[in-house]
C-alpha cells in the first residue's frame, strides 16, 4: 500500500476518532446541564375540589447549579409553567462547592416573586454553620421555611394541609417527623395533606409510616446513570441500584414521588439523567 495512502487512511480514522469524542463530550454536557421539564399527576379522592388541577413546581438538589447567567434559564422556565405553588426540597446548596447563602437567597426571592414557595433543608444546608441564617434571609425574601412544622394551604375555598421537615442532618432534639405527624391529625384528623422531606430513602423505613396522603422528596439525584431496567445505577450513598429515586412509589398504604434533581455534588455526574424540573398536578377523582 503507498505510504500517501496509508497516512490518508490514518488521517480518516483519527477525524472519526475526534467527531466520536466530540460528540461524547456533548452529550456528556447535554446530560448534566440541558432542563428537562417533566410532567406527572397525583390522582387522590381525598383531595378537596378547590384543589383539582392544583399545579406545584418542585425543584430539589440544586447544589449550586447554574443555568444561564444568574439562573435566568432555570427561573424564566418556572414563570412559564404558572405553577401554583413552588416546593424547594432541599440540597440549594452544596457543601463541596461552599455555596454562599447569596445563591440561595436570589433564587428563594425570585422563584417567590413567582408563586408562593416553600423550603425545606437537605443534608447538605447542615454541613454550614449558618443554617439559621439562610433560613432566616430565605424567609425575609419571601419564602415559607418549614421547620418541622406545617401549614394551610388554601384555594378555591377549599384547604389541605402541608407539612415539611428539616434533614435528619439537623439539630439533634429537633421535632421528630413522629411528632409532627400527629402534630397535623390532631389539627385536622380527616385532611389532605402533604409531607415535605428530603431525604427519599427513608421513606420506606419511616416516612411511609406517618399518614401523609403523599411525601415529596429529592437526594437520589435519579439513581445518576440512568440504565434500562433499573432505578438508576448508583445512590448518593455510594451504594448499587438504588430504588425510590425517580418518580412515584407506594409503601403500607402510602404515596411517594422523587424528584430527580437538578444539580451535582462533588464528583458526581450524569448520564441519561437530565436536570428535572417537576410540574406536578393534583386532581380529584
Amino acid at each position: 500500500m503507498p505510504r500517501s495512502h496509508r497516512v490518508r487512511r490514518r488521517s480518516h480514522w483519527l477525524m472519526k476518532l475526534i467527531l466520536f469524542c466530540a460528540l461524547c463530550a456533548l452529550f456528556f454536557w447535554w446530560s448534566n446541564h440541558s432542563l428537562q421539564t417533566e410532567r406527572f399527576t397525583f390522582a387522590s379522592a381525598r383531595l378537596p375540589e378547590g384543589f383539582d388541577g392544583c399545579v406545584i413546581v418542585q425543584l430539589s438538589d440544586l447544589h449550586g447549579a447554574e443555568f444561564g447567567e444568574g439562573n435566568e434559564t432555570l427561573i424564566e422556565r418556572v414563570r412559564e409553567l404558572k405553577p401554583d405553588y413552588i416546593f424547594l426540597t432541599g440540597d440549594l446548596q452544596d457543601q463541596y462547592r461552599q455555596t454562599p447563602r447569596g445563591y440561595s437567597v436570589t433564587l428563594g426571592r425570585a422563584f417567590a416573586g413567582i408563586a408562593p414557595t416553600y423550603f425545606i433543608t437537605g443534608n447538605h444546608e447542615w454541613a454550614f454553620k449558618d443554617v439559621r441564617d439562610l433560613k432566616r434571609e430565605l424567609q425575609e425574601a419571601g419564602v415559607t421555611v418549614l421547620t418541622n412544622e406545617y401549614v394551610t394551604l388554601s384555594r378555591n375555598g377549599d384547604s389541605i394541609l402541608l407539612a415539611g421537615i428539616d434533614d435528619p442532618n439537623g439539630f439533634a432534639d429537633q421535632k421528630t417527623p413522629e411528632a409532627l405527624a400527629e402534630e397535623v391529625r390532631a389539627a385536622a384528623p380527616d385532611a389532605f395533606w402533604m409531607l415535605l422531606a428530603h431525604r427519599n430513602n427513608y421513606f420506606e423505613k419511616e416516612y411511609c409510616y406517618l399518614g401523609a396522603d403523599l411525601v415529596i422528596s429529592g437526594h437520589g439525584h435519579g439513581g445518576l446513570i440512568r440504565l434500562p431496567f433499573t432505578d438508576g445505577l448508583i445512590s448518593v450513598e455510594r451504594s448499587f441500584f438504588p430504588s425510590y429515586t425517580a418518580g412515584f412509589y407506594t409503601s403500607n398504604g402510602s404515596d411517594l414521588f422523587v424528584s430527580r434533581g437538578l444539580g451535582n455534588s462533588g464528583r458526581t455526574f450524569r448520564l441519561f439523567n437530565r436536570p428535572e424540573i417537576v410540574v406536578l398536578t393534583l386532581e380529584r377523582k
